[in-house]
């Protein structure tokens, strides 16, 4: 089993930056991909950003593109999202995912571990 813990959220103004860290415990031999989900109220969970974890590959969705960077990090098992020039819009709960395959899946069903979540508000 595989446990996601993470930590980072809070409250900002719109333009400021956040960093989001997600650390994996447990069994970890089998991660291969790590992820960042984000849901607002009363909407669907939507994909933020993959990366693998151990070469230099990622995935972004297009609304966070050129603003948000997902660093793995397989020594410490650890992924971050760094988030700059936020806006009312990234407001939500952002959840860490963790998968074994080596694609960079979008879709929830593609991620077998799940954090528990960290709240992002960003005030206009």
């Amino acid at each position: 089993q595989v446990q996601l813990t993470e930590s980072g959220g809070g409250l900002v103004q719109a333009g400021e930056s956040l960093t989001l860290s997600c650390e994996a415990s447990g069994v970890t031999s089998g991660i291969r991909i790590m992820a960042w989900f984000r849901q607002a109220p009363g909407k669907e969970r939507e994909f933020v950003a993959a990366s693998r974890w151990t070469i230099n590959r990622t995935n972004y969705a297009d609304s966070v593109q050129g603003r948000f960077t997902i660093i793995g990090d397989y020594v410490k098992n650890t992924v971050t999202l760094q988030m700059d020039n936020l806006t009312s819009e990234d407001s939500a709960i952002y959840y860490c995912a963790a998968a074994g395959q080596f694609a960079l899946p979008t879709r929830i069903t593609a991620y077998d571990y799940w954090g528990q979540g960290t709240q992002v508000t960003v005030s206009s």
